[in-house]
C-alpha cells in the first residue's frame, strides 16, 4: 500500500527506481564524469528555464563550478511561485516546507520525478538492514499535527506505511509505560524516529532494568534520525533495546543525505545529491577537514537547490572516493555557536558536550538545553527525577570553565518539560544573541 499510495499520487517510483540502479550501475573510473555532467547540465537548466535562478546568479560569470554562487536558506524565504521553474506551478509538483530548526524555515518543491527519486533512495538504504516499508512494522517515534486534518491525515499515511506512531510531545514516564505497553503487545521490526526522544525512552528502560528485545523478540535494529547521534547515546541504545542502532542524516528539502551501513560507515548520498565541504571563503576543504556542508540536488528541475548551505559543518573520511563518500564527522549546525567575553568562538555543542558528560553519569537528569543569552550568561534547563545538587552544579561549573574560559555566568533551571518545535525536535544549544 505503501508503494501504490505514491504512484496513485502521480510519483513515477518505478521509473525512479530504475534511475537509481542505474545510477549505482556506473563504474568508479567514470563515477566522477558523470556526477560532473550532471550537476552542469542541472545548472544549466536552471539558468536557461527558471527566472529566480537567473536573477540569483545576475552579474556573475558561471562557466566553472566553483564560480556558481552559494545558496542560503534566507535567499529561499519568497513565495515558491517566484522560485518555480517554466512549466511547473504548485499544483503540478511536490510541495513541503522545511521543519524550521535552523530559524530560517521555507516552502520548497520537487517535480514528480525527483519526488520519486528521493523514496527510491530511502527504500534502497532502508533496504540494506532487510526493511520493507510496505510490511515491515515500524514503532515510530515522531511529531504530528495536533490540527484535525493534519492529525488524521499522518494516521492514514501511517496506516499505509506499515507504522505505528508515538506522539513524542508528552514524554513523562506515564506515557513512556504506555509505549512500552505497546512493545509488549505488538511485533514491531524496527524503531525510527527523533533521536533524544528514542534516547529518552532507552533511558526509561535502562532505570527500570527492562531489555526490550527480550519483550519484543521481533526487534531487529533502531534507526534515528533529525537530531545529533552521541556516542554514548548510541551505546545505551544498544545496550537497552538489543539492537544495532544506524544512524540517519538527511533534510526534507533535499533527500536522504547520509546512512549508516553494515560496516558502520557513515555513507553519504551521492547518487542524488552532490555534496560539498567548503571554508569560510567557499572553498573545497581537505578530506578529514571541517567545513561547512554545501549540497546540490541534482535531479530536481522544477525547484533550485545548487549549492545550497544546510546550515551543518562536517569532514569528510580520507578513505573517501568519487563513488563512495564517507562522512567522517557532523558537527551540527554553523549557526549555533558561542560567542565569549574574550572574543572566542566555540561551536555551541561544546558546552553540550562537556556538560553531557559529567550531568547524566547516575541517571538522574532526563534531558537538557543550553541557552545563550548573553556573551557571558548562560542558561542550562534540564528535566530530572530530583534537582541537581550544588555540588554536581559546581562540578559542571568547573569542567565548563576548563574547556572554555573563566567568569561565565551558568544559571540552571529545573523544568518539567524541554519546548520542542512544532515537528518535535529537540535543539540542544540555542544562542540568543
Amino acid at each position: 500500500m505503501f508503494e501504490l499510495s505514491l504512484r496513485w499520487k502521480g510519483f513515477p517510483l518505478e521509473e525512479a527506481k530504475k534511475q537509481l540502479k542505474y545510477i549505482q550501475s556506473i563504474p568508479e573510473n567514470e563515477y566522477g564524469a558523470y556526477i560532473e555532467q550532471q550537476r552542469m547540465a542541472l545548472l544549466q537548466h536552471h539558468l536557461t528555464h527558471n527566472p529566480f535562478y537567473q536573477g540569483f546568479c545576475a552579474n556573475r560569470s558561471v562557466l566553472k563550478w566553483k564560480d556558481v554562487p552559494i545558496m542560503q536558506k534566507s535567499d529561499l524565504q519568497k513565495p515558491l511561485k517566484e522560485r518555480l521553474s517554466n512549466g511547473y506551478t504548485p499544483k503540478n509538483v511536490y510541495v513541503n516546507k522545511t521543519s524550521g530548526s535552523s530559524g530560517h524555515p521555507f516552502i520548497f518543491a520537487k517535480d514528480k520525478l525527483c519526488h520519486a527519486l528521493t523514496w527510491a533512495e530511502i527504500l534502497d538504504r532502508f533496504g540494506w538492514y532487510g526493511i520493507d516499508f510496505n510490511s515491515t512494522l515500524q514503532a515510530r517515534f515522531y511529531g504530528i499535527p495536533l490540527d484535525w486534518i493534519g492529525y488524521q491525515k499522518e494516521r492514514i499515511k501511517d496506516l499505509l506505511s506499515a507504522r505505528y506512531r508515538f506522539p513524542i510531545f508528552d514524554l513523562s514516564d506515564k506515557k513512556l509505560e504506555k509505549i512500552l505497553r505497546a512493545f509488549r503487545k505488538k511485533p514491531f521490526d524496527y524503531i525510527n524516529g527523533y533521536t533524544s526522544s528514542i534516547v529518552l525512552f532507552a533511558k526509561f528502560l535502562n532505570k527500570k532494568g527492562i531489555h526490550l528485545k527480550e519483550i519484543c523478540p521481533t526487534l531487529r535494529y533502531c534507526i534515528v534520525t533529525s537530531e545529533m547521534l552521541f556516542e554514548s547515546d548510541k551505546k545505551l541504545m544498544e545496550s537497552c533495546f538489543g539492537v544495532p542502532v544506524v544512524n540517519e542524516y538527511g533534510a526534507s528539502e533535499l533527500d536522504l543525505i547520509a546512512f549508516t551501513n553494515r560496516e558502520n560507515e557513515f555513507v553519504l548520498n551521492n547518487e542524488t545529491l552532490y555534496v560539498e565541504i567548503l571554508d569560510e571563503k567557499d572553498r573545497p576543504v581537505p578530506l578529514g577537514k571541517e567545513g561547512r556542508i554545501v549540497i546540490t540536488g541534482l535531479y530536481n528541475l522544477a525547484h533550485p537547490m545548487i549549492r545550497y548551505d544546510i546550515g551543518d559543518t562536517g569532514a569528510l573520511d580520507e578513505k573517501s572516493t568519487a563513488k563512495n563518500p564517507l562522512l567522517k564527522t557532523l558537527i551540527g549546525r554553523t549557526n549555533d555557536v558561542a560567542h565569549l567575553p574574550s572574543g572566542k568562538t566555540v561551536p555551541g555543542l561544546t558546552f553540550y558536550y562537556v556538560t553531557k558528560s559529567i550531568i547524566e553519569d547516575d541517571g538522574n537528569v532526563k534531558e537538557f538545553v543550553i541557552e545563550q543569552h548573553q556573551l557571558d550568561r548562560f542558561k542550562i534547563m534540564y528535566t530530572s527525577h530530583q534537582e541537581l545538587l550544588p555540588e554536581e552544579i559546581a562540578t559542571i561549573k568547573k569542567a565548563l570553565f576548563q574547556y572554555l574560559e573563566d567568569g561565565l555566568t551558568l544559571e540552571f533551571s529545573r523544568i518539567g518539560v524541554l519546548d520542542r518545535t512544532k515537528r518535535g525536535k529537540l535543539k540542544q544549544f540555542v544562542s540568543y544573541l
